[in-house]
């Protein structure tokens, strides 16, 4: 096993226009919306967290300056807290924050995709490797999603995906690889195939929203033409690099919630909901009669 520099580094897109929640989001950036009582981008960063991340790097737009002031101090709203003996929420306000100097702000001033978005945050990344995690997707385990695959770049370096299963049936719908020799915990990705036709698919493991990426990615999408949509697609510049570089894809097992959909931020809602000892007592009940109902 070589050595591979520590991944320090990560970058949160978080420039998306929420389309698919206005009217909510003409206000109020899709990242903060809650689930249950944290924000959607609360949840991303925790797990960021939890893997030793030590730089958070969030790549804005317009109007999303809100991101900015949650993951700041608040000073009127701590005084007063603390004039009332609210010691409880001051130290869960306290733990949420990254340490000082900790985040890093830049823009993505045009709509240009996921991979322009990527390519936005070169300057503060720098020359090593860096995680990538999409906001929309929430995911809950007993490991978080970039534990595991840091644990994975430990032993396969280059370049690492998350992945899951899906139905075969199902394959044409997302990013699918390709699944070679097994690796630490996870295997070799033979090749990538976004939205493969029907029954062309090499595999039914598709790509989740967490990745694990090379500096050299930068280089390439620099220069990279405009793909589907008429964006910087980042599988795109993931192809050109998986010719330089491996691949390992982190077989992730938990639930994933797309919180970038009506349907899966209910769905998170419920979910997390119904995890919190604090809460399912005074919820499931009501649940179960609204199911009930509808039956």
């Amino acid at each position: 096993m070589g050595q591979h520099k520590k991944v320090r580094k990560a970058v949160f897109p978080v420039a998306g226009l929420g389309t698919r929640f206005l009217p909510a989001t003409k206000a109020v950036p899709k990242e903060m919306l809650t689930v249950v009582d944290k924000p959607v981008i609360q949840y991303v960063v925790d797990e960021a967290m939890e893997a030793g991340i030590e730089h958070f790097v969030f790549v804005t737009g317009r109007s999303k300056h809100v991101i900015e002031d949650y993951f700041d101090i608040q000073f009127e709203l701590e005084h007063t807290l603390r004039q009332r003996n609210k010691n409880a929420e001051l130290s869960l306000l306290n733990g949420l924050l990254p340490k000082a100097g900790t985040a890093s702000f830049t823009r993505q001033q045009e709509p240009l995709g996921l991979g322009h978005a990527v390519w936005c945050a070169r300057e503060i990344v720098g020359d090593e490797p860096f995680a990538l995690l999409l906001p929309d997707m929430v995911m809950r385990a007993e490991k978080g999603c970039m534990k595991g695959m840091i644990e994975l770049y430990e032993h396969s370096g280059g370049n690492v995906i998350s992945v899951e299963e899906c139905a075969p049936d199902q394959t044409h719908k997302y990013g699918i690889v390709g699944v070679g020799d097994t690796v630490g915990n996870g295997f070799r990705i033979t090749e990538m195939v976004e939205k493969p036709a029907k029954g062309k698919a090499p595999s039914n493991f598709f790509i989740n929203g967490r990745y694990i990426l090379q500096p050299e990615i930068f280089h390439i999408l620099e220069s990279q033409e405009r793909g589907a949509g008429n964006e910087i697609q980042l599988t795109d510049g993931m192809l050109k690099l998986a010719q330089e570089q491996d691949f390992a894809g982190y077989h992730f097992q938990g639930q994933t919630f797309d919180c970038g959909s009506k349907d899966g931020f209910i769905l998170a809602n419920v979910a997390f909901a119904l995890a919190r000892a604090d809460i399912r007592p005074t919820i499931e009940d009501g649940f179960k009669a609204l199911i009930d109902a509808l039956k």
